[in-house]
C-alpha cells in the first residue's frame, strides 16, 4: 500500500477526495455604516463588515475562485416581529443590491431567520402565558422581550405565526437580488411556506437552501457573538434538533425535499459527519455542511496555543466534511484555503 504515497505527485495522482474553492461558501456578517471592519473577539479573522468593506470582500473572494458567499444581518434596532429581517432598506438587502451590482458572478444567498432581529433573540414569534392566572390569554412579551420572562411566566416560540415573518423576509431578500434564500430558523413548515411565498411573488427560480438537520448545539456561541443573536432568555432546544437523534434529522431532511427543497444542509459539520454521511447516502439533491463557529473558534485557540499546525489542521477539517458527503461546505476559511488551494 506504501508504494502510491511514495512522494506528493503519487499521492495527488491517486486521492479520492478533492476540495475546490467553487465549493465553499463564504459567511459574512453585515452592519450599518461605513469602513466598518470590527473583529469578533472569539473568531479571530472574522469581522463585521459595514457594506461596502462587505463588497471588498466579496470582490477578493471571488478573485481567489470562491463563487457563493452567504449574509447575515446586524441590524440597527431590533423589535417583536423582525422587521429588520423583510424591511426593503434592511442591512442585507442593501448589501445584496450592493454585491450584486459591483461583483460579476457571484452567487449570493440570505440566511433567513429572525434571531438577529428579535428583541428576545429567539428564531421565532414568542408568546408567554402567566402560570398564576391560568385563564388569562397568551399574550406577545412586548417590552419584557429584552429581559428574561418572570419565574411564573412560560413561554413558546409560536409556529405559524413565525412563518408568516420568514416567508414575508423570504420574498424581500429576493427582490433585493439574493439568489438562494437559506432558511435556518428550524420552525415546522418553513420551507413550504417560503416557496409558496417565492411563487405568489413571481420568484419561481429562486432555490431554497434549507438548514434541513440544524442541532441545538453548544458549538455555536461565537456566531451569536458575531450576529448579537445570543436569546435574551431559555435556549433554542424546543425548535432546534437534539444532538442524540440520526434518525430525526433523516426525517427533518425528508419533509424539507417534500416542501421544496432544492438543496439541504447539516449544521454543524465536523461534530455531525455521521449525518453528513447518511444524508449523502440517503437523499440526491446537493448536500451542504456548515463548519461552525465553535469549531473555526477551537482550530484558532489551539494553533495560537501552538498546539495544532493551523493551516495543516484548517485543511484537513475541510477535506474530512467533503469526504464525509458534503458537496458544498460553508466555512469562514473560505478564502484562505482557497489561496492554499491555489
Amino acid at each position: 500500500m506504501r508504494r502510491l504515497r511514495r512522494t506528493e505527485t503519487l499521492r495527488t495522482l491517486v486521492r479520492e477526495t478533492r476540495l475546490t474553492p467553487e465549493s465553499f461558501i463564504y459567511p459574512l456578517f453585515v452592519c450599518p455604516g461605513s469602513g466598518i471592519r470590527k473583529e469578533v473577539g472569539s473568531m479571530p479573522g472574522v469581522f463585521n463588515l459595514s457594506i461596502d468593506e462587505a463588497v471588498k470582500e466579496v470582490r477578493a473572494a471571488r478573485g481567489l475562485g470562491v463563487l457563493s458567499v452567504i449574509l447575515f444581518g446586524l441590524p440597527e434596532k431590533k423589535d417583536e416581529v423582525a422587521t429588520g429581517a423583510w424591511a426593503e432598506n434592511g442591512v442585507v438587502q442593501k448589501a445584496a443590491r450592493a454585491i450584486k451590482s459591483e461583483v460579476h458572478d457571484v452567487v449570493v444567498m440570505g440566511d433567513v431567520c429572525l434571531c438577529e432581529y428579535m428583541s428576545h433573540g429567539h428564531c421565532g414569534v414568542v408568546r408567554v402565558n402567566d402560570k398564576a392566572n391560568d385563564e388569562a390569554e397568551p399574550q406577545s412579551l412586548g417590552a419584557a422581550a429584552a429581559a428574561a420572562p418572570p419565574a411564573t411566566t412560560e413561554y413558546e416560540i409560536v409556529n405559524d405565526a413565525s412563518l408568516e415573518l420568514l416567508a414575508r423576509t423570504s420574498v424581500s431578500l429576493a427582490r433585493a437580488g439574493v439568489d438562494v434564500i437559506a432558511p435556518s430558523d428550524m420552525m415546522d413548515g418553513r420551507v413550504g411556506a417560503i416557496r409558496t411565498a417565492l411563487d405568489e411573488a413571481g420568484f419561481e427560480n429562486t432555490p431554497i437552501l434549507a438548514y434541513a438537520a440544524k442541532f441545538a448545539s453548544g458549538f455555536y456561541g461565537p456566531f451569536r457573538e458575531a450576529a448579537d443573536s445570543t436569546p435574551k432568555f431559555g435556549d433554542r432546544r424546543s425548535y432546534q434538533m437534539d444532538p442524540a437523534n440520526l434518525h430525526e434529522a433523516m426525517r427533518e431532511i425528508e419533509l424539507d425535499i417534500e416542501e421544496g427543497a432544492d438543496m439541504i444542509m447539516v449544521k454543524p459539520a465536523m461534530p455531525y459527519l455521521d449525518v453528513i454521511a447518511a444524508a449523502r447516502e440517503r437523499f440526491d439533491l446537493p448536500l451542504a455542511a456548515y463548519q461552525v463557529s465553535g469549531e473555526y473558534a477551537m482550530i484558532e485557540a489551539a494553533a495560537r496555543n501552538q498546539w495544532i499546525d493551523r493551516e495543516r489542521v484548517m485543511m484537513e477539517s475541510l477535506i474530512c466534511i467533503r469526504r464525509a458527503g458534503a458537496s458544498m461546505i460553508l466555512t469562514y476559511y473560505a478564502m484562505e484555503a482557497a489561496r492554499l488551494l491555489a
